[in-house]
């Protein structure tokens, strides 16, 4: 006897036969017409070699073979209705899962801050572990589920596989030392293209960006360090005459950490699409469902100061 030839509905069908003791009771109680149970009936006799159910007066009786499957068919159909067919639930008040995400250079400070408080708020249990992986490792991670989600700039993360949410945009500023002799409110673009920079160089980050614009636009800056790291920007620019170009929320913590100014770009920049990233396979899970609900609730839309400060500062046209 090969299972897999059973129809499932037969089981319903079956189910519904031995409880009711009749066709057309049958046929009520499941919305079927009563050929079509008898139709069901038929299929079941054939597919078991037993009649199942037989005429007993007005009703019908289960023989001895249907009374030894009534319990196991029960089961059967409990375990699909509870275990395969019921939506599982999520209550963050209650849960202990850890998340993990992936940011980008700039993710920790413009997310995590917030993310964090709203967290330790509405979901005391919830914990999170970040990564920081290369792009083949990312997808890799995300399509396995090691990876909850990727949170900021990451433009490998491509196809069909992932699907995006924009939260905002997220623009480009100048740091230089307080005291600098040469900037005064405003960077104009002579200024910005004699001083000296220092450049913070990662493959794959937000800071393609701003290089690839100023290739765009035909300039030419004078870079005295090239570095991959960003943690030693903030002391280096402070101690010379130096300037670099980062991220918003990279130069807020630098501000924070050193004597540094921050002033907008002498021209457009452009500005970082930050998105949150997930893989479809994870689409429908309830705590990864959660989560990304939350992080749109608190970002969507979200702006820094900076944002206008750019546009009105802008001195430099796109080139046609």
């Amino acid at each position: 006897m090969d299972y897999r030839r059973l129809d499932l509905n037969l089981l319903v069908v079956l189910d519904s036969l031995l409880e009711e003791r009749g066709v057309n009771a049958t046929a009520r109680r499941l919305g079927m017409s009563q050929p079509n149970v008898s139709f069901a009936l038929n299929k079941l006799r054939s597919f078991f070699a037993d009649d199942l159910l037989v005429r007993q007066g007005n009703a019908m009786a289960p023989t001895a073979m249907a009374e030894r499957m009534r319990e196991p068919v029960r089961r059967i159909l409990n375990t699909v209705d509870k275990e395969l067919l019921a939506q599982p639930g999520f209550d963050p008040a209650r849960s202990e899962h850890r998340f993990a995400i992936s940011t980008s250079d700039i993710g920790e400070l413009v997310f995590l801050p917030r993310l964090i408080s709203e967290l330790e708020r509405r979901a005391p249990g919830i914990t999170l572990r970040c990564h920081s992986l290369p792009p083949a490792e990312l997808e890799r991670a995300m399509a396995d589920g090691t990876v909850d989600l990727a949170l900021g700039y990451f433009p490998d993360l491509q196809g069909s596989a992932f699907m995006t949410q924009k939260l905002f945009d997220h623009p480009f500023v100048c740091i230089a030392r307080a005291e600098h002799p040469k900037i005064r409110d405003v960077l104009d673009l002579e200024t910005f293209l004699s001083l000296g920079h220092i450049v913070v160089a990662q493959k794959g980050r937000s800071q393609e960006l701003f290089e690839a614009r100023l290739r765009h636009l035909g300039l030419s800056r004078r870079v005295v360090l090239e570095s991959p790291h960003f943690m030693s920007v903030p002391l280096l620019v402070a101690g010379s005459d130096l300037i670099s170009t980062v991220p918003y929320a990279v130069g807020e913590l630098f501000a924070s950490m050193a004597h540094l100014r921050l002033i907008a770009p002498p021209f457009d920049t452009r500005l970082i699409e930050l998105k949150q990233f997930w893989h479809r396979s994870h689409h429908r899970d309830p705590a990864a469902t959660w989560l990304r609900t939350l992080i749109a609730e608190l970002f969507i839309g979200r702006d820094t100061p900076m944002t206008g400060m750019l546009t009105a500062s802008a001195a430099l046209p796109d080139k046609p």
